[in-house]
């Protein structure tokens, strides 16, 4: 595992925004594993800004995306398919056939579940995933518990998940209690993954995740199991860290 804190915000943005550049570089038909959330959104941008400048390509890549709120109306502004297409997908030359995003409204989730993760074993491998964190060390939406789910599915939110996206809804009752995630087994069965954290108010997870012990109560703690994990910090999610 390769952790790297950054001063500067310029800084954190250019190197995850490089890592992408350089896999799609080196293998244009990359298998990329997105996020949403605040932290790769400068990220997004400065690819945007790549592919419009002609310094990367993204014609050739297919995407999927870690996870899905259940029950938002097609469109809602804080479904993550809408979040995808506006931050990054409606700007790059990527096809949107293949970026991939599981179906929250589908009718039966369960069968909706193991079409993704068919969708994912016919892609291959992802190539580089993606990850934020939650302040309850969720990786995805898998939350902590006494065991987990390898594959796609369905994950009941934990209040503290929740409370802390209310900020993007008018209310907490707004906030879906529910949502269909890629489970912790097929984030791990990516060949590199780039965990992306920031903010003072998530030192303390990280230092649980990244140094403390290997547990289910902390899932992000898994990734201490990968063979190929890259950190990116900002200094406040650094600070607890030596």
């Amino acid at each position: 595992m390769n952790i790297y804190t950054f001063k500067q915000e310029a800084d954190f943005v250019s190197t995850g925004a490089g890592l992408i550049a350089s896999m799609l570089h080196t293998k244009p038909r990359s298998v990329l594993g997105l996020a949403t959330g605040s932290s790769p959104i400068g990220i997004y941008q400065r690819l945007i800004e790549m592919n419009q400048q002609g310094l990367v390509s993204f014609a050739k890549a297919s995407s999927f995306n870690l996870d899905e709120y259940v029950g938002l109306p097609e469109g809602h502004p804080e479904s993550y398919r809408t979040f995808m297409n506006e931050k990054l997908f409606n700007h790059i030359d990527i096809i949107k056939e293949n970026t991939h995003i599981p179906d929250g409204n589908a009718a039966d989730l369960e069968a909706e579940s193991r079409k993704y993760d068919a969708m994912l074993e016919e892609n291959g491998s992802v190539d580089l995933q993606i990850l934020g964190l939650g302040h309850n060390g969720h990786i995805g939406f898998n939350e902590p518990d006494d065991s987990l789910v390898g594959g796609t599915h369905v994950v009941q939110l934990q209040e503290k998940t929740r409370t802390a996206n209310a900020r993007f809804f008018p209310s907490l009752d707004d906030v879906p209690t529910q949502a269909i995630t890629m489970g912790v087994g097929s984030i791990l069965k990516a060949r590199q993954i780039m965990l992306l954290v920031r903010g003072e108010d998530k030192a303390e997870i990280v230092k649980r995740a990244l140094t403390g012990p290997i547990t289910t109560q902390c899932p992000a703690s898994l990734l201490q199991c990968h063979p190929n994990v890259v950190v990116l910090l900002d200094q406040g999610a650094g600070r607890l860290l030596s």
